[in-house]
């Protein structure tokens, strides 16, 4: 139903309508992922200003339409500064906006994987690292139905040596489903050990770069395979 409502929310990313609008793509605390118009965001002299940047966190009044909202008002609660400064943050930022808008859908509240969202974000402006990404997916994808298996085999539940990685089993492998499983990828115990740690521990987990950009990969095979969409964000992260 049309109508006014209050709430606050994190730019996952704006697109451009007409000469001087944007498509504003949001995920808020109470209303969860909703898709509204910023009118006259573009021109020099906006009301909006920077208030509507991506991976801003923002304190919105939005008048609800039947398919695209309309933002009336915006006040900015986090900058997030220091993520869109510096460049391996951004890149890592845009990964974990692209995850969220992919996964949820639209004006369904999510007040758990919000939260997620936040402490992700406040993990890169604080400089957590590179684990950011790959901890924010594995719990992300354990918060919205997708929980990787990691403990056991996730094709014959045996408590073997865990070497690999498969989607469509939902998890590691031991070597024997691994070499039976033809779209599974290989991985050594200690990265699946990672994994672990990743998704029982806060962010700001201290890994080796090469064991970082395994498990993130794992991750985005895994992700994209469930959710049948690529994440072409994952493309733009540091390779070591």
């Amino acid at each position: 139903m049309p109508g006014t409502y209050k709430d606050e929310g994190i730019v996952l990313k704006t697109i451009k309508l007409g000469e001087a609008d944007r498509i504003v793509t949001l995920f808020t605390r109470d209303h969860g992922k909703v898709r509204a118009v910023a009118k006259g965001v573009r021109k020099t002299k906006s009301r909006f200003g920077a208030r509507l940047e991506p991976f801003t966190r923002t304190g919105l009044i939005v008048y609800r339409g039947r398919s695209l909202d309309t933002i009336t008002s915006a006040d900015i609660l986090t900058s997030f500064h220091a993520v869109r400064d510096d460049y391996n943050r951004l890149t890592a930022a845009a990964a974990v906006s692209e995850m969220v808008d992919k996964i949820t859908p639209e004006r369904e509240r999510a007040r758990s994987t919000y939260a997620l969202m936040l402490a992700g974000l406040q993990a890169l402006a604080d400089g957590k690292g590179a684990t950011v990404v790959p901890a924010f997916a594995v719990k992300l994808l354990s918060l919205s139905g997708y929980h990787p298996q990691l403990e056991l085999c996730a094709g014959c539940e045996a408590a073997a040596r865990l070497g690999g990685f498969s989607a469509e089993l939902g998890g590691a492998v031991c070597d024997d489903c691994w070499r039976e499983e033809r779209g599974a990828m290989r991985i050594e115990p200690d990265r699946i050990a990672l994994l672990g740690r990743l998704l029982s521990s806060d962010f700001g987990c201290e890994a080796d770069p090469r064991a970082t950009l395994e498990v993130t990969q794992a991750l985005k095979f895994y992700a994209e395979y469930h959710l049948e969409r690529p994440l072409r964000s994952f493309g733009l992260l540091p390779v070591a």
